[in-house]
């Protein structure tokens, strides 16, 4: 009993010499930002995923608008749609049969 108090003791009396409390150890630096202040603060300057420059949210979105337009591909025939489902269906029946097929 006396040497957990004595233990203890010391271990405080180091901290204090220290000049830290034991809570002032766990906490952040002051300058740190609040992640919950930086999860709502309002972006109001981007950058092009093209280039790198320096971007207004407008210009932002307008470049973003731009480039999701394009994006589908074109259809496919009917053929390679139908090759395409065979390929799924065997790699399906791989899966869960003990002989693969080829």
């Amino acid at each position: 009993m006396k040497a957990r108090q004595l233990i203890s003791s010391l271990s405080l009396g180091l901290i204090g010499l220290l000049g830290m409390s034991p809570r002032a150890i766990a906490l952040p630096p002051p300058e740190d930002i609040p992640e919950e202040v930086l999860q709502m603060e309002i972006i109001t300057e981007a950058v092009s995923p093209l280039n790198g420059e320096p971007l207004t949210a407008a210009e932002f979105a307008e470049l973003e608008a731009q480039l999701t337009q394009g994006r589908y591909a074109p259809p496919v025939s009917e053929e390679l749609q139908q090759l395409i489902f065979l390929l799924r269906l065997r790699r399906l029946i791989n899966t869960f049969s003990p002989i693969p097929l080829l």
